[in-house]
């Protein structure tokens, strides 16, 4: 197909999974590994809408997340394409700990400290109980740069999740790791890089086309 990469370098398409009842509930809650849920019923328009604007590129092969909720929106990508889902285990979104299923005022209400500590410098200062960003990027950079140098010449979606996509994403946009948590990710948000000579580029942010 005319939009193939050329055979020394690997397109990457990185994508949000779509939406769940927790992200639409307000104020939302977070959603880190342990809340499994799978997509709403605008979750699944969207990964529909994404499966189709998708359908008109190549794409060689689909890796996700392994919970439901990115599972769910590869799948609606992979069935344009006649392949089946791998899942990536160290994609899996961030531990937030004891804040999981809690919103960020309750949280701020009953854990002051380590909130404030928290939004000053997410990098080092972990969700309480669970990873910072900079545990996250340690565990998912090493996965992305093994498959775009596996998969040269060819075109890889992966599916992950808000924190796990913005901490890999800082480096490219020249952010500190301590500001990711302000890179916008919406639900099916795609995110294109290429990989060649040993080097990844970001080409595009966050790019939200297929919904309406």
């Amino acid at each position: 197909m005319k939009d193939r990469p050329a055979d020394d370098s690997t397109r990457l398409y990185l994508i949000r999974h779509a939406a769940t009842s927790a992200n639409e509930q307000r104020p939302y809650i977070l959603q880190g590994r342990s809340v499994n849920h799978s997509l709403s019923e605008t979750g699944r328009s969207q990964a529909s809408a994404l499966g189709e604007f998708l359908s008109a590129y190549s794409v060689d092969h689909v890796y996700a997340s392994p919970l439901k909720r990115a599972m769910e929106t590869a799948e609606a990508v992979a069935r344009h394409h006649q392949h089946s889902v791998q899942a990536l285990d160290d994609m899996v979104e961030c531990d937030v700990g004891e804040w999981e299923k809690l919103d960020w005022g309750t949280i701020m209400e009953r854990y002051p400290e380590h909130y404030h500590a928290f939004m000053e410098n997410p990098a080092e200062t972990p969700y309480l109980g669970g990873e910072s960003y900079g545990d996250v990027l340690n565990r998912v950079k090493p996965v992305l740069a093994s498959l775009v140098k596996k998969h040269l010449g060819e075109t890889v979606v992966v599916v992950g999740h808000n924190v796990v996509n913005r901490a890999y994403l800082a480096e490219f946009l020249n952010t500190p790791l301590r500001l990711a948590k302000n890179i916008k990710q919406s639900n099916t948000g795609i995110n294109v890089l290429r990989y060649r000579d040993g080097e990844i580029s970001l080409t595009t942010l966050n790019a939200v086309f297929h919904l309406p």
